[in-house]
């Protein structure tokens, strides 16, 4: 499978494939709005803002995992110099900034009936705005440093930094005392939440997750096809 994604194997996707992506997409994304806004029941203390967690919780997970393989691509490509990490990584960012920001929305959306208030800075909201903050930094340097090679060393960097900050997003709520409630979902127990509800925030992380993985391969594919444009401008000069 990870030999799917060198240069060469993603030159070879086909608009079919991505169209049979789009469609099983939009086919699973109809079943998850359906279930989170008329099957699954409300929240029996937060009521039906409670549904805004069927688009915050997946947002916020897959930030953090789009960081989080940019980061360990971006290790990767500073110590073996696999140059192709990088357009993985540029590909990555972008999709990663906007969950980031549905995650930021969101959440205000969410805080306002539940706590009162649009925003608080408290521990978990402050690194998860400081996690867009690095996604913008990342995303700027390739924007407007030309160097191929420079904005690849500076990106791989402000990545490496920002992976410090996941741990600190995930464990806030229990390092600190935030308005933030504990997370439902764990690696390490059963999840807190009913099944009613778990079904459909299943299906809207899967959803998201082909978003993800729609969004990426078009970006990738189209880096890689500049990559090699701009590696022959150079070659015939």
């Amino acid at each position: 499978m990870f030999k799917n994604i060198f240069p060469n194997k993603i030159l070879l996707l086909s608009n079919k494939t991505i169209n049979k992506l789009i469609f099983l997409f939009i086919l699973v994304l109809t079943i998850g709005i359906i279930y989170s806004l008329f099957l699954s029941p409300p929240d029996y203390i937060q009521g039906d803002a409670a549904r805004i967690m069927y688009v915050h919780v997946p947002a916020s997970i897959l930030a953090l995992v789009c960081f989080g393989l940019i980061g360990i691509a971006s290790i990767s490509n500073l110590v073996f110099k696999i140059r192709f990490l990088s357009l993985l990584s540029k590909s990555l960012a972008p999709i990663g900034c906007i969950f980031s920001i549905i995650s930021i929305v969101t959440g205000s959306l969410w805080g306002k009936p539940t706590w009162g208030t649009w925003w608080v800075w408290d521990a978990r909201l402050t690194s998860m705005f400081i996690l867009f903050l690095f996604y913008l930094f990342y995303i700027f340097t390739w924007k407007f440093i030309n160097d191929f090679n420079r904005a690849n060393k500076i990106t791989s960097i402000i990545a490496i930094i920002g992976l410090f900050n996941l741990p600190i997003i995930k464990y806030s709520v229990n390092w600190w005392s935030t308005l933030h409630q504990p997370s439902s979902l764990t690696l390490t127990s059963a999840p807190s939440i009913h099944y009613s509800m778990l079904i459909p925030l299943l299906i809207m992380f899967f959803t998201m997750l082909m978003f993800l993985l729609i969004i990426f391969l078009m970006k990738y594919k189209t880096e890689v096809m500049k990559f090699k444009i701009d590696k022959k401008k150079i070659i015939s000069k």
